[in-house]
């Protein structure tokens, strides 16, 4: 292949990307305007201890810092300031490992983590705060900090689709480690990933995590992953350890067995993440993942009320 050819492949390559990044950009702008941008800013913009000033009500504030007194006089709604409530800082990790590239549907998982990733940092820009991503596999590949504005949140998109791994198999300990580091006050910590690993050694550090910051954990599945097809002897592949197995996928038992190992490691999952106290949004490439979304922030609102 000559040196013309590459050139032609990376430019038609770099012209899909980038028309993949203004069609997320168009479809989570939308979302964030239409259904997310008050409920993020009422969940997770944080508040200190000082008081300042008054001002008045905004949908998605804090109803409990409504101050009753001023209300009365004014005849509108009026919130307490404090002097150290300040802007958030949201950084989302995105798991980049070799099982990732994945997709029996028109999306990977890559490009769906893309998506979600995308809505965060669209909350993040329309409620003026820094948002920053951190690329994993079984190391980090790729760390942006935190900034604001539109164009860091479209290269946070650029830099998800584009980068190519060193490394393919999956470790989320230094994505968390690096979080602990990096992060001085508290903040928003978004996990992207299928969480395929082979053990849990990043328990330590997740918990380490979520005591200082809020995590949120988004699970994106492929369903050829969840359900295995009758489709006779098939010869499957690890993406991350290249690995291949001859499987028999038309006998019964053998559907069956595949689907109580992965519910045992689901259940595994969802029981590391609640002792941690980090919650979980499942989101699949053969659905559409604003329902997940949805729900995950009209259930955060809910609890904040209560």
């Amino acid at each position: 292949m000559n040196g013309e050819t590459v050139q032609n492949d990376n430019d038609a390559r770099l012209t899909r990307i980038l028309k993949r990044v203004r069609r997320i950009e168009l479809l989570t702008r939308g979302m964030v305007k239409e259904m997310l941008g008050g409920q993020y800013h009422s969940r997770f913009k944080g508040q200190g201890i000082e008081f300042d000033d008054f001002r008045e009500y905004q949908p998605g504030d804090d109803v409990r810092f409504i101050d009753w007194n001023v209300t009365a006089r004014m005849n509108d709604p009026f919130v307490r300031k404090y002097v150290e409530e300040r802007e958030l800082t949201v950084m989302i990790c995105v798991d980049v490992s070799g099982s990732g590239d994945y997709g029996s549907q028109e999306d990977s998982k890559r490009e769906r983590a893309a998506e979600i990733a995308a809505v965060f940092a669209f909350s993040a820009v329309q409620n003026q705060d820094k948002v920053g991503l951190t690329l994993f596999s079984d190391g980090i590949e790729h760390y942006l900090p935190a900034r604001k504005g539109a164009p860091h949140a479209l290269r946070i998109l650029r830099d998800i689709l584009n980068n190519e791994p060193k490394r393919h198999g999956t470790d989320i300990k230094p994505a968390l480690d690096l979080a602990l580091e990096r992060i001085a006050h508290r903040a928003l910590v978004i996990l992207v990933s299928d969480f395929i690993t082979p053990d849990h050694a990043w328990e330590k550090s997740l918990r380490a995590v979520s005591a200082k910051h809020d995590v949120v954990a988004a699970q994106i599945l492929d369903p050829r992953e969840i359900t295995l097809p009758d489709a006779g002897r098939v010869c499957l592949e690890d993406p991350e350890t290249g690995e291949q197995f001859l499987v028999n996928t038309s006998h019964p038992a053998v559907r069956e067995q595949y689907e109580q190992r992965l519910a045992e490691r689901q259940n595994a999952l969802v029981h590391l993440l609640r002792r941690c106290g980090v919650e979980r949004i499942t989101v699949r490439t053969d659905e559409d993942y604003a329902p997940a979304l949805k729900a995950y922030f009209r259930s955060r609102k809910r609890r904040k009320r209560g």
